[in-house]
């Protein structure tokens, strides 16, 4: 799969079948749509591609109001959304930069010269609510019109539905939010995990009896917080099971950068640069600030006998990374 930063060089604009949105999560709703744009590209003889945005439109008007609150929490990386939307069998990615000029193009000049010169479009898949351009004033109706005048057709995908409700980014998170994870999966098809590389972080766990794999998290807002049972991929031929915490550690931290760490259990490896994934069980607690180490070293106690017994009671079966329902 090709991954270009913005409108790929005339070199690489071959004939596509497009579809656009954000993606985020890569839930069973895209899934669906991308499986629709699959079978057009093959029918049509072109290639795959799919349009997404960094950073989230609506993250991008709310920085502008200086509101970041408004803006939507992340459900994935941009690494784990690229790895979806590759074995969803896309060809190409273009991630826009989402900024002042892309907001300001008009319906016309998205259409001209984004869809029809910049990527040669031939198919474009949306979703049924879908707007663009400045003041969301394109619609269906202005692409279909647009491309009988261009020569690319345009589909639509309904909602796709579980159990009577909408698949959606939005229900995503709110199950991340409550520490659903089994409905989680239900929406996305998969159980719920985060990846990255494992960075070298202050090694205070260490000292205090719990070294950790560190992970980064590039944006500011993921769609969960707190401390988690979890089992780490990448390290071993089986996961490991793990306790974890996800935020921006205050009682040791005051500058706001939100960090995955989590404590292997049982495991003296060295992982630094390895690319693990970590897949999230059940949720025990929200983050706290504590007055002094010591407090925060009996908390963590407390947390690594729950996740021990969790693991004890369950006797789940370990799944591999690449497992899917």
């Amino acid at each position: 799969m090709k991954v270009f930063r913005g409108l790929p060089n005339a070199a690489s604009r071959a004939p596509c079948a497009l579809a656009i949105g954000n993606f985020d999560g890569v839930h069973l709703g895209h899934q669906t749509l991308l499986a629709r744009l699959r079978d057009a590209a093959t029918r049509l003889g072109i290639e795959a591609a799919v349009m997404t945005f960094e950073p989230h439109p609506r993250a991008f008007f709310a920085q502008m109001m200086g509101d970041i609150s408004k803006a939507p929490t992340r459900i994935a990386n941009l690494r784990d959304n690229m790895a979806s939307l590759q074995a969803a069998g896309v060809d190409r990615v273009i991630v826009e930069h989402f900024n002042a000029h892309f907001a300001a193009l008009s319906p016309q000049d998205f259409i001209e010269k984004v869809l029809v010169d910049g990527l040669h479009v031939k198919w474009v898949m949306v979703g049924e609510d879908f707007r663009f351009g400045a003041k969301r004033a394109g619609d269906i109706a202005t692409l279909t019109e647009a491309g009988q005048r261009f020569g690319f057709t345009v589909e639509t995908l309904p909602s796709v539905q579980n159990k009577g409700v909408r698949i959606s980014s939005s229900a995503v998170r709110l199950a991340l939010v409550n520490g659903d994870f089994d409905e989680a999966e239900a929406l996305l098809g998969h159980p719920y995990r985060i990846s990255g590389h494992v960075v070298h972080g202050q090694k205070l766990g260490r000292t205090i009896g719990f070294p950790t794999l560190n992970l980064r998290i590039a944006h500011h807002r993921p769609a969960l917080h707190g401390i988690f049972i979890v089992q780490v991929h990448g390290l071993a031929e089986q996961p490991l099971p793990a306790v974890a915490s996800l935020g921006v550690r205050p009682t040791v931290d005051d500058s706001g950068r939100v960090l995955l760490e989590t404590h292997v259990f049982d495991y003296s490896g060295d992982a630094y640069g390895k690319v693990v994934q970590i897949e999230f069980l059940k949720k025990l607690r929200d983050e706290e600030k504590y007055i002094d180490l010591p407090t925060l070293t009996a908390a963590i106690n407390k947390d690594a006998d729950q996740a021990r017994a969790y693991f004890a009671d369950s006797h789940r079966p370990a799944r591999s990374a690449t497992d899917r329902i």
